[in-house]
């Protein structure tokens, strides 16, 4: 997924649920901070998005513009409809969203991860594609391993769990 088709999904996603302000989770989020990181960080052609006041509109996203939809069949890319809790983030991960507004989001503010939080959720979510995508952002300098070892220190997850994201945290800057 490029910035521009990410616009226009939350172009698309503001238009039919009415509403102004939305989250961006996953991988893609990686768009806000970096508009054109390494492409193998944008090979996804989804993106997950929270409708901050009505998050019960998932539904809504997941059947007008989501996978299978026509508007994916057009366009070639789609939105997720998520809720909050998709993503397990490190405390205060709000204050840090990263916004994507202008033209070609028609003034619809989209709320992007900053890059620590985004690597944290997914170091603990530790799929093989997860995993590939935080070692194409650790390789290609856009984190700091002393903000990403803190981060997870402040992420309400069990010991093992911490100690494991540390693991693949220090793993990844080998």
């Amino acid at each position: 997924m490029k910035r521009n088709q990410l616009e226009h999904l939350i172009r698309a996603v503001g238009t039919i649920t009415n509403e102004n302000e939305l989250i961006i989770i996953g991988s893609q989020s990686i768009l806000g901070q970096y508009p054109s990181p390494p492409p193998a960080t944008t090979l996804s052609m989804e993106a997950d998005i929270i409708v901050v006041n009505q998050p019960e509109m998932w539904n809504l996203i997941d059947g007008t513009i989501g996978e299978g939809s026509p508007f994916h069949e057009q366009f070639g890319y789609y939105a997720d409809g998520v809720e909050e809790n998709t993503a397990i983030l490190p405390k205060d991960w709000k204050e840090r969203l990263i916004p994507i507004c202008n033209e070609n989001t028609k003034n619809i503010k989209g709320l992007c991860l900053e890059v620590h939080d985004l690597l944290i959720s997914k170091y603990i979510s530790g799929r093989p594609k997860d995993l590939d995508f935080c070692q194409v952002v650790v390789d290609a300098n856009l984190v700091d391993q002393q903000i990403l070892l803190q981060r997870c220190e402040q992420t309400k997850i069990n010991s093992d769990t911490q100690a494991l994201v540390k693991s693949r945290i220090l793993n990844a800057f080998k």
